[in-house]
């Protein structure tokens, strides 16, 4: 799922193309797209776009009329840029929005219809498509800590909870935690002050930093290749390779359709999270550490 840094890179580059120009029509293609009726979408058929801003994980374009379309990518979606007299769009796609100046297509891969389109009106409709996590980038430690201590949960569900903080998803928790050598097991009301001080400076680099080396790489292109997966990160997707801050192998929490990827040797003293699949299966055999994992293996 494209998360802040993505999301962020997404709306500087159509705040680049859009602002200033027209919306001439969208035609929606996929009737799973469309998630509102009122107002209605062909209201924001002719007008001038105002403004481009990042909701969570959300894209929202602001019209002359005060109406939003507020775009929602899931895991699964993306967005492709057109100028005018390119090629045709792409097959399949959800929906195009026609400027004046190109067409912006919105794909999903797959067959689960999870992406999703609202047409919203003024500062309400935007406020109702939010969350309510702090933006963490925008914050301070104090309201950093009070958020983490507003409940009582592993670290990996409190950085990814929408709910307490905004943008951030399976990817970039993995290289926050990774980086603040927190596990992400550990029990948010159980943190030391130290601790959560590492965690929100973690997450501010963490952060900060992939957006300025997408931006970078982009160098003003459309990001049409967005994906959750850079060689560049430190354990996300890298289960099985070496930490490169300790040269121990990643390992990985399996859940559903989701991984949690963390080096144990640097975030959870050398102890093994137990895998809910297999210590289902194994038991008391769930090998606790890294050495007992490789005595295993050597056998």
């Amino acid at each position: 799922m494209p998360e802040l840094p993505d999301i962020t890179l997404y709306v500087e580059a159509l705040s680049d193309r859009v602002i200033g120009r027209k919306l001439k029509r969208t035609i929606v293609r996929s009737p799973f797209l469309l998630r509102s009726a009122s107002p209605p979408l062909s209201a924001t058929d002719s007008r001038i776009v105002s403004d481009v801003r990042r909701i969570g994980k959300q894209i929202a374009i602001g019209l002359d009329n005060n109406l939003w379309l507020v775009l929602h990518l899931r895991i699964a979606g993306r967005l492709h840029w057109k100028p005018v007299d390119s090629k045709p769009g792409r097959k399949g796609a959800l929906a195009t929005f026609e400027f004046d100046n190109g067409a912006l297509t919105f794909t999903e891969a797959g067959t689960q219809h999870r992406a999703s389109l609202h047409v919203v009106e003024g500062d309400a409709g935007i406020q109702a498509m939010t969350a309510g996590g702090i933006e963490p980038l925008e914050t301070d430690l104090a309201a950093f800590t009070e958020v983490l201590r507003s409940a009582n949960h592993t670290l990996k569900r409190a950085l990814t909870d929408p709910s307490l903080i905004s943008g951030i998803g399976n990817a970039y928790s993995d290289e926050i935690l990774h980086r603040a050598q927190l596990s992400p097991l550990a029990m948010t009301q159980k943190l030391t002050p130290q601790d959560i001080e590492k965690l929100y400076l973690a997450t501010q680099a963490t952060l900060g930093e992939w957006i300025d080396r997408l931006r970078s790489e982009l160098a003003g292109a459309f990001p049409e290749k967005v994906t959750a997966f850079h060689p560049a990160m430190a354990v996300h997707g890298r289960y099985g390779e070496l930490c490169p801050r300790c040269g121990a192998k990643v390992q990985r929490i399996r859940y559903a359709s989701n991984e949690t990827n963390y080096c144990a040797a640097c975030q959870t003293g050398g102890r093994l999270l137990a895998d809910r699949a297999l210590s289902r299966l194994l038991h008391e055999d769930w090998p606790a550490t890294l050495e007992e994992l490789e005595k295993r293996k050597n056998r």
